[in-house]
Order: C-alpha cells, then sequence, then structure tokens
C-alpha cells in the first residue's frame, strides 16, 4: 500500500511540475542584450535586423503589456516617459537615424514591432512619440500602419521637408543631406514632386481614429510651426481625425515637452483604455 501510496505522490509531482512548465512556458520571455540602469528601471541593449534597441521594463507590467515606443531621441526630455514605465508601461527604441521616416525606416520599424509583439508578447498597439525629428518616423508610421498605433505624440515635431529649415542654404547642411539621401532625391525638383510623405497622406489615419496630441512652442526658431505643427493639426481635423494640441507661449524648439508631464502621460492612458 505504501508503494502506492509513494507512486500516485510521484505522478502528482510530475503533473505539479509539468504545469508550472507550462504556466512559465506561456510567459514572456525575458529581453537579451546588455543590461543596465535607466532610471531607476533595467534598459535591455541588443540588436534587432544590426540595427541597436532599446526597451526599458517597468518592475510590473501592466496587463496587455503596453509600450511606449520612442522615435528620436532616446532619454531626451523623458519625463513622460519615466512616468509611463512608473506606471507599468516599456519604453522601445530602434536606431535608425538619418533615415527621416523614410520607407527605409519605416521597414526597418516593421521588423522590430514584429520582434516586440511576437516575440516578446508586447501589445499590438504602442504609443508613440516623436519629438523634432522624430514626428517623421512617428507620422509614417502611423499613416501606413494605423491599426498598429494607439495613439501619436508629436512633439515640435518636424514632418515637411518641403519647409527643412535652411533648405536654401548655400552651403547645405548635414542633415539635409541625409532627409535627400534617406528618401534618393538627386535634386530640390525631385523633393518638391514626391507625393508619398506621411503628412500627406493621413486618411487612413483618420479614418481609423488614431489620437493624435501635438505639444509645441509658437516661437519655434528651429522647426517653423505653420508648416508642420499647425499645417497637421489643420489637416487631421478636416478630415475628422481626433487632434488636440497644447501650445506654449513664446515656446521655442527647446525645451521639448511639458515641465508637468501630466497632460502627456493621461493622453496615452486614455488610449489605451478606449482599446478596451
Amino acid at each position: 500500500m505504501a508503494r502506492f501510496r509513494s507512486i500516485g505522490l510521484l505522478a502528482a509531482l510530475a503533473v505539479s511540475s509539468s504545469l508550472v512548465t507550462q504556466v512559465r512556458a506561456d510567459e514572456p520571455k525575458p529581453f537579451p542584450g546588455k543590461v543596465s540602469k535607466w532610471n531607476g528601471f533595467a534598459k535591455h541593449e541588443f540588436k534587432v535586423n544590426d540595427k541597436d534597441a532599446i526597451v526599458v521594463v517597468p518592475d510590473k507590467a501592466l496587463p496587455g503589456r503596453p509600450w511606449l515606443w520612442r522615435a528620436e531621441f532616446f532619454g531626451a526630455f523623458a519625463n513622460q516617459d519615466v512616468e509611463l514605465v512608473k506606471k507599468g508601461w516599456h519604453v522601445a527604441y530602434l536606431s535608425v537615424q538619418e533615415l527621416y521616416g523614410s520607407p527605409k525606416a519605416v521597414e526597418e520599424w516593421e521588423k522590430f514591432y514584429d520582434v516586440l509583439v511576437k516575440e516578446y508578447g508586447m501589445h499590438p498597439k504602442p504609443g508613440v512619440i516623436g519629438l523634432s525629428r522624430g514626428g517623421m518616423y512617428t507620422l509614417a508610421w502611423a499613416t501606413a500602419h494605423p491599426d498598429k498605433t494607439l495613439a501619436i505624440d508629436l512633439d515640435n515635431a518636424f514632418v515637411n521637408p518641403k519647409a527643412f529649415p535652411g533648405r536654401k542654404a548655400k552651403v547645405p547642411s548635414p542633415e539635409w543631406n541625409n532627409l535627400m539621401r534617406a528618401y534618393g532625391f538627386k535634386s530640390d525638383e525631385d523633393l518638391d514632386a514626391y507625393k508619398d510623405f506621411a503628412a500627406d497622406h493621413m486618411e487612413a489615419m483618420a479614418k481609423a481614429k488614431v489620437p493624435v496630441l501635438l505639444v509645441y512652442g509658437d516661437a519655434d526658431k528651429v522647426v517653423p510651426i505653420k508648416d508642420n505643427s499647425e499645417m497637421i493639426f489643420d489637416r487631421y481635423k478636416a478630415l475628422g481625425g481626433p487632434a488636440t494640441r497644447i501650445v506654449k507661449p513664446g515656446g521655442d524648439h527647446h525645451p521639448h515637452g511639458l515641465p508637468d508631464p501630466k497632460p502627456v502621460v493621461e493622453f496615452f492612458e486614455k488610449a489605451l483604455a478606449d482599446q478596451k
């Protein structure tokens, strides 16, 4: 009888072990790479398709594993990023600098998105934030993939290459040369004839009701607001898209963001809540 009880106990332990293994197998796998601290949270640095990637992990992730996708520049004016991580969001970044939201950049973002969502169980709709030239990446992603975009924050964003600051300078800036190279333009005429910038194609994004927040200073000397932030706000509203804005009176291009990031944090939290 004791022998049968032992066999039964072993069988029960085997089943229990199998269940534990199954639960663990169902959990998202941990992020790889070098681990360091960023504002007190674990920061993982690794490669995706030979591009440098960063993921900041909260102490306790919210259900569904929501995340904020920082277009550019990781760690800059990041008080809203920090607050969201404290609340259980991840923050992610892929380094495709100097591609200015071009089709090449979107291709790399698609690969990164697939890795985070399919391999690491991240939410299928990230919130995306674009500071300055990061606006081109942010808007390019949202217009190409409105079904994979929770909401976007455009912060003193540059979105209109046709109004590039200093475009007519006698000596073109490195930024101008990089933008021309990223899109394969050989001349100003090529750029002016181009019809596929994200700012020109927000119809699907508006139809999907992707929320847009614009935060900008009305005295921006680097990125003309009339041809960028205000243009996007007016166009998106005209298309029926949900757009709101926070204008900083007398604000220049820097500093980005808001001293108190609460409005930005609440913007992304509301977008997430509206998905449920």
